[in-house]
């Protein structure tokens, strides 16, 4: 008889745990790294001159995308702190990776811009933890319901973006539409592993909240 294949217990996460994993989680968002991981998209583009509103456009833009990339790192965190199922963590994991990979690729670009990231990112990874730790807590269900509408939402965003960005910055669009795709891609991930899908109003108050996120952080 064919044995069947045994699946370790997940780890139960303590409070003390979850605390090293938050503050891991910012270290890794708002520390520096050495160049690794995912390739940038932008590769061997070369720079488009830019007007100087065209310059300071991008750079608002690509500071809001980057603050959007500290709030995933934020969000992964939490997820993967309380999931219970071992295939959820392994998921909420390499989506984290490719997340951490996007904020390189926001962080480099804000640099060849002559700019900087939002002075608000320690605020915003907070929220954004505590945000992911309440749904999380509820169960890998809603917790998969939350990232698969965040990510549908940051799809619809970087179609705007997109939109916005002056025609002759290819660097950027060469990003925003490499992180597009893994975006979607994470969102079906979520699909998969059972995401319960939110009510309306939810929905609602999150698309708000990340409007007045949006607002703020492509200023300050």
């Amino acid at each position: 008889m064919k044995a069947q294949p045994t699946f370790a217990e997940p780890r139960a996460y303590g409070p003390f745990d979850r605390l090293l994993m938050a503050v891991d989680g910012l270290v890794r968002g708002l520390g520096e790294r050495p160049p690794g991981g995912s390739p940038n998209p932008a590769g061997e583009i070369p720079e488009t001159p830019l007007s100087e509103a065209e310059r300071r456009l991008s750079a608002s833009l690509m500071r809001v995308n980057h603050t959007g990339e500290i709030c995933a790192q934020a969000l992964y965190s939490a997820q993967s702190a309380w999931s219970t199922d071992p295939a959820v963590s392994a998921m909420l994991e390499t989506a984290g990776n490719e997340e951490l990979a996007h904020l390189d690729w926001c962080a480099e670009r804000l640099r060849e811009l002559g700019s900087r990231p939002s002075r608000l990112d320690p605020f915003w990874y907070t929220g954004a933890y505590a945000i992911g730790t309440a749904f999380a807590a509820l169960g890998d269900a809603w917790s998969m319901g939350f990232l698969d509408e965040t990510e549908r939402q940051v799809v619809a965003h970087l179609d705007e973006h997109l939109e916005r960005l002056p025609r002759g910055d290819r660097r950027s669009t060469a990003i925003l539409r490499q992180m597009q795709r893994d975006e979607a891609r994470h969102s079906a991930s979520a699909v998969r592993h059972g995401a319960r899908s939110l009510p309306l109003p939810l929905r609602v108050m999150m698309k708000g909240q990340a409007t007045v996120m949006k607002a703020v952080a492509a200023r300050i």
